[in-house]
């Protein structure tokens, strides 16, 4: 009878302990941020000194890699009344899992800091408002949200 019971625990202990090597597998694979976080050369770009309030259309939703040993983010070219230029929303990981979507036809307000990027003008936004949803994707500071746990 104990034998019976020493071999159904074993069993149970064993399944409880697959099960939880193959839901921990994915974030063996997680390495960071993926260049998006704070220190990175991409976050020093964001310049609190020239940020700046626009609006206009999204023209275009693209997937980007900005710098080299990043993952991909998401930018969305906005057509104002003055200019056509990319905003940079953020890391694809975090802005695929927000409710509010940003489509293309969107009439959109964003703030951020101005750069050229690749030598084109560039938004790395702070903050995207649609209709009444406002995304905050940075603090005044530049400080992403995503990387709030590590501040």
């Amino acid at each position: 009878m104990l034998t019976r019971k020493a071999l159904i625990l074993t069993a149970a202990l064993s399944v409880l302990l697959f099960t939880s090597l193959v839901f921990a597998q994915p974030m063996r694979m997680w390495k960071g941020s993926g260049g998006w976080g704070m220190g990175s050369k991409y976050q020093g770009m964001y310049d609190p000194k020239t940020v700046e309030s626009l609006s206009g259309e999204v023209v275009n939703v693209d997937k980007i890699t900005p710098m080299k040993g990043m993952h991909y983010g998401v930018h969305v070219q906005l057509k104002t009344e003055k200019e056509t230029l990319f905003v940079h929303l953020g890391p694809g990981w975090y802005i695929e899992r927000l409710d509010t979507r940003i489509e293309k036809g969107d009439k959109i307000e964003v703030k951020g800091a101005r750069v050229a990027f690749a030598g084109k003008p560039s938004i790395i936004a702070a903050e995207v408002k649609k209709g009444d949803n406002v995304l905050k994707l940075r603090d005044e500071n530049g400080v992403p949200v995503w990387a709030g746990w590590r501040r």
